[in-house]
């Protein structure tokens, strides 16, 4: 099988921990971009970077790029490819279109003049036509449009991948599972000591742990993948990958534990980590975590995702004062990451965090914070 050039697409921040990730999976000419990183790997390999990329949103295969300054150079651009390669008249398509161009406006008319050049081709070649489909389309065509460089590309992977497959319980303010991941991750979590979240939610941060602890492929859950559509979709390939994939998940020795004050999160939380098939891994209990304490011994990392005022009502100086004595008081010889939107409302946790990086959660602008909880005071540690 030859190589071909493939683009993941992330969020912002985590461009370097994607690059790595696809630097461990095998994939070859790693190039990191804006919010996204390009490489390359053969048929085996998208199926494998689908199935095991903690960071990416979504995997794009590039077929095409001209030069596209007018509704009719547009026009005459798709109808240089030849669509039957991908597509038959008895199929549906949809197309998600991108810009950042002064020749174009509205993505929705790129999209619908893309539409009309596919079907025409098909009409004058067969006198039929595929049809639109936007919510199962057996094909779905990316176009970005940046300046007058047009990229047409397939997307491999259909819904977002941050649709894991295991999530069928969320609460108010549930965090993007691709965010939890890339959080994990800059944080160092390789599950290596022992693990809490004290506001897991619908237990998002607490599953994105123990697969990242255990080696287990993101999307392992997941019911569909785009290419599973597609003209080339080879079954047997993609059972020996995952296969391959499963035979490199490895034992955890630690704990992973999750706090919820609100019992209706918790059986949320419960329910979602089954789905998940971790359960073995995994506590939960309803506690709040101000009335809480560390309960071993070792080294305990700490993630999570307090919540900001956006759309849960709380007295957030009170709220994050309360984080910060519950951090320098009980939870000794902790590692304490959280991300929060609230930038105001870091300076009453009271604590000097160790590490501020800048992320978005959705379009809101956040800092991951981290904390160092010494084992006595901080002057003792460095005396020893």
């Amino acid at each position: 099988m030859e190589n071909f050039k493939m683009l993941a697409k992330t969020f912002f921040g985590f461009e370097e921990i994607l690059a790595k990730e696809l630097h461990v999976l095998g994939a070859q000419n790693v190039e990191i971009g804006t919010r996204a990183v390009s490489f390359k790997g053969d048929k085996g390999f998208m199926y494998k970077a689908n199935l095991s990329l903690r960071t990416a949103l979504k995997i794009l295969k590039p077929i095409y790029q001209f030069r596209a300054f007018n509704e009719q150079s547009l026009y005459k651009g798709i109808q240089g490819i030849d669509w039957s390669t991908y597509l038959n008249e008895n199929q549906t398509f949809v197309i998600d279109t991108t810009i950042h161009s002064d020749h174009f406006k509205h993505t929705q008319f790129v999209s619908q003049k893309a539409k009309d050049a596919i079907v025409d081709q098909f009409r004058e070649k067969t006198g039929a036509r595929p049809s639109v489909d936007k919510d199962f389309p057996d094909l779905r065509i990316n176009i970005h449009i940046d300046r007058d460089q047009c990229t047409v590309s397939l997307d491999t992977s259909g819904d977002s991948l941050h649709h894991r497959g295991y999530k069928t319980a969320t609460n108010i303010a549930p965090i993007n599972e691709v965010l939890a991941a890339g959080i994990l991750l800059l944080s160092g979590w390789d599950g290596s000591s022992d693990f809490m979240d004290p506001m897991c939610g619908s237990g998002t941060m607490l599953a994105e742990a123990a697969m990242i602890a255990c080696n287990i492929p993101a999307n392992i859950n997941r019911k569909e993948f785009a290419f599973e559509k597609w003209k080339d979709w080879d079954n047997d390939l993609f059972d020996q990958i995952i296969d391959a994939l499963l035979k490199r998940t490895k034992e955890f020795r630690y704990t992973i534990t999750g706090y919820d004050k609100a019992p209706s999160a918790v059986q949320k939380a419960k329910d979602n980590i089954l789905n998940a098939n971790l359960e073995e891994y995994i506590t939960i209990s309803q506690a709040n975590f101000f009335d809480t304490k560390k309960e071993i011994a070792g080294p305990l990392q700490m993630v999570f995702n307090p919540p900001y005022g956006e759309r849960l009502d709380i007295d957030m100086e009170r709220f994050y004062r309360e984080m910060g004595d519950t951090l320098k008081n009980n939870y000794p010889n902790t590692n304490a990451w959280f991300i929060t939107a609230n930038l105001d409302a870091l300076k009453f946790v009271g604590l000097r965090p160790s590490r501020k990086i800048k992320l978005f959660n959705g379009s809101l602008e956040a800092r991951l914070v981290k904390y160092e909880m010494y084992e006595g005071s901080k002057k003792a540690k460095f005396q020893q």
